[in-house]
């Protein structure tokens, strides 16, 4: 989370006054909607607020909740058809929603004015980044990138762009794969661009490309690779079903799993750790979703290690999330928030949240996810049509409230 003084901040602010200037569209009835600053709204945003807030939002079946993230109060009801994902942007404000028509914006009102003393209403504004198949977005060192499944194609924008031109899409970069398949893109500080290589029926490795889009590296000993984050020194990790490739300098090194099936499909990192945490299945003929096992990657030392978690204890990949100390937090299937060392993987607590619960049944079904901004951990609980958020600092569950819908997407953007 950006420090309240940071300069990225304070631009922010600045360039909210024309954010209030905006007009935006609801694309969910088609209609003309209000300019962003509302300061007669009806509902908390701006009552007695002195700074920009942290919002959360949740899809369920039907629409997107927006609460304030730190009352857990509702700011908007947004009506929204099918299963939808969400990401937030990377600016503070913005999340995409994974539509059938690509990559929506959802403006989730984090401020209004320049002084940033009132929050806005959210609105699903009608910018769409078109996709085939939508799938992952990724933020990395002030570049959002979107990868579209159905055609391979990797869009790249700055990630603060929506803040300048809140009515418009941004200039894009469009990078085309060699073939379509369910893919992911990292730009990194020196606009390297790493991208997978698949086809429809698999996935195998690793492409680097230059500035100028010309390969200089390749791995091809990644099957099924999926999940993605980048570390301490923009140390690159890819999830294989045999371990990891972890790219640094121009180098792509494979890490093989301890086991013959070793699958990581989700990565857990922070810029200021050189440990990266995947979820682990080492049972290619394993049911459901739940796993009870982690790996963890020494980046630096070019190492592995597989934990077990204790007995009853299992998760999914929506369960996994780094503290602000860069420590392991795992909701698990117990229903407790499990701290853990990230370079030991020993269980250091655990805090009792929701009821015990059971895996989906397909991965897109509602169940308990987890989500973290700075010291605040939330949690889902679709058995009650909850949202709990948890201080982290002292280990107690500060608000809880009721939904209008069974969650099950969740994000959180900071303000």
């Amino acid at each position: 989370m950006k420090n309240a003084t940071s300069p990225l901040r304070t631009r922010r602010i600045v360039l909210a006054a024309a954010v209030t200037a905006s007009a935006l569209l609801l694309s969910a009835c088609g209609s003309a909607a209000g300019p962003a600053a509302n300061p007669a709204s009806t509902g908390s945003a701006g009552a007695g607020t002195t700074a920009p807030a942290p919002r959360v939002a949740l899809t369920y079946d039907g629409g997107i909740a927006v609460l304030d993230g730190k009352t857990l109060e509702l700011e908007g009801d947004l009506p929204l058809e099918g299963f939808n994902r969400l990401n937030p942007a990377g600016d503070g404000r913005h999340a995409m929603v994974t539509t059938a028509e690509g990559f929506q914006v959802l403006d989730m009102g984090t401020w209004t004015d320049a002084g940033g003393s009132r929050q806005a209403e959210p609105q699903l504004t009608d910018l769409i980044f078109k996709a085939d198949k939508a799938g992952h977005v990724v933020r990395h060192d002030g570049k959002t990138v979107l990868y579209a499944d159905g055609t391979g194609e990797t869009t790249i924008f700055e990630t603060d762009a929506l803040l300048d031109e809140p009515t418009k899409l941004p200039e894009t970069e469009v990078v085309p794969a060699e073939e379509a398949h369910h893919g992911v893109s990292i730009v990194l500080k020196d606009d390297t661009l790493l991208t997978t290589v698949g086809n429809s029926q698999s996935r195998s490795g690793l492409r680097v490309l230059d500035k100028d889009r010309k390969e200089i590296a390749r791995n091809g000993e990644c099957p099924s690779i999926h999940g993605e984050g980048t570390v301490a020194d923009e140390i690159a990790v890819f999830g294989c079903s045999n371990g990891v490739l972890v790219y640094e300098a121009g180098t792509i090194t494979k890490i093989t799993a301890p086991d013959k099936y070793g699958r990581m499909g989700n990565a857990y990192v922070t810029d200021t750790s050189p440990i990266a945490v995947f979820d682990y299945n080492a049972d290619p003929d394993a049911e459901g979703y739940l796993l009870h096992q982690l790996g963890l990657i020494d980046t630096k030392a070019k190492t592995m290690k597989v934990v077990d978690l204790p007995d009853g204890v299992e998760y999914t990949w929506r369960d996994v999330a780094r503290g602000p100390n860069e420590e392991i937090l795992l909701l698990g299937t117990d229903g407790s928030l499990h701290t853990l060392d990230p370079v030991t993987g020993e269980t250091t607590s655990s805090l009792p949240v929701i009821d015990a619960w059971k895996g989906p049944a397909e991965w897109q079904d509602p169940h308990p996810a987890l989500t973290v901004l700075g010291g605040t951990a939330y949690v889902t609980d679709p058995a009650k049509k909850a949202l709990h958020a948890i201080d982290l600092a002292t280990g107690k569950v500060t608000t809880s409230k009721e939904l209008p819908g069974t969650p099950n997407e969740i994000t959180v953007v900071e303000g």
